[in-house]
């Protein structure tokens, strides 16, 4: 069983691009930053993993319109591991997290406190009293989350 569970931060915005295919796939790439529960005393200063993480389709489509830099999220997936050569003719080995699921794992008002951003808010749409964003009155599609 190939099984992953993560909660952690967003190092930064992800990075969301389209493939060539008709009709075209999003892929939305992002890392995540997962704090150690225990701390060895020989790793100092490191507390946290950066984890690679990749999601297709809806899923990179919900990553881009809904996560930012600093989102705390918690994601189900699987670990992938690949190679490729690069153009130096050395060979690189890759491992990510092939997300199949992805929420959000505290609210807008708890992540701006934490960001330390008081205006940490999308450009395009305000939040209501109860901290979450309204859904769009367009939106014929199934919730990307539970």
């Amino acid at each position: 069983m190939n099984k992953v569970i993560l909660m952690g931060r967003l190092t930064r915005d992800p990075e969301v691009r389209y493939s060539q295919s008709d009709p075209s796939t999003a892929v939305a790439r992002y890392t995540l930053a997962v704090d150690r529960r225990f701390k060895r005393q020989e790793e100092e200063g490191q507390t946290a993993d950066f984890i690679g993480c990749v999601a297709f389709g809806k899923a990179a489509e919900f990553a881009e319109k809904y996560l930012r830099q600093g989102t705390k999220i918690a994601v189900t997936g699987r670990i992938q591991t690949g190679s490729y050569t690069n153009r130096d003719g050395q060979k690189v080995y890759t491992t990510d997290v092939v997300i199949e699921e992805q929420e959000f794992a505290e609210s807008k008002s708890s992540n701006d406190q934490h960001s330390g951003q008081a205006t940490y808010q999308t450009q395009t749409q305000q939040t209501g009293s109860d901290g979450f964003m309204p859904m769009p009155d367009d939106l014929d599609e199934d919730l990307p989350f539970n």
